[in-house]
């Protein structure tokens, strides 16, 4: 099924339709989710109640951007109100006040992959994890991080910073 196939049977309520969106997006919405989750659970609740609000909303793709990024729209914004439903966002955390831990397989033989990445990125606090994912990886200005998280601008430049210390720390940098 093409998107606007799927799109115009979602709309229609037709399960089978319903079910190629979900196979089409799910595993990478996943990928998405478990930069803001702190477990896989918690990634693949938020993936589920994320297809619910994509299913319940599906009229209000216009088809002007692509179904994908739509989609993960809704899942960064549904990833984001439960970061504030279960109230961890924390907007000024010391770097030096947190102690990090990190799970002790990430380095070997010096090799650096994905998902090494995904694991230390989760173990940053939830309000630098969560700058750091709008900034870095979805592309968001700090005005609009600040927007979506009812935050200062300079408070999201701010995690962001800190954020970004932090990983230079603990990635292993070749300087050859």
């Amino acid at each position: 099924m093409t998107d606007e196939q799927i799109v115009k049977g979602c709309i229609d309520k037709n399960a089978i339709a319903q079910k190629n969106l979900y196979e089409k997006f799910s595993r990478k919405m996943m990928g998405v989710c478990l930069r803001y989750c702190d477990s896989s659970e918690e990634a693949e609740d938020v993936v589920q109640n994320g297809f619910i609000s994509i299913f319940e909303n599906i009229e209000s793709f216009k088809g002007t951007g692509s179904l994908e990024g739509w989609v993960r729209k809704i899942m960064v914004n549904t990833a984001l109100t439960n970061i504030r439903k279960n109230k961890k966002l924390k907007q000024n955390i010391e770097l030096d006040s947190v102690e990090f831990m990190l799970p002790s397989d990430i380095y070997q033989n010096d090799s650096f992959a994905a998902k090494d990445l995904l694991k230390i990125i989760q173990t940053l606090p939830v309000g630098f994890k969560t700058v750091f994912n709008l900034y870095a990886i979805e592309g968001y200005s700090h005005k609009e991080i600040g927007e979506m998280l009812n935050i200062a601008e300079g408070t999201s430049k701010s995690q962001y910073s800190r954020a970004k210390a932090h990983l230079q720390k603990i990635i292993p940098i070749d300087k050859d």
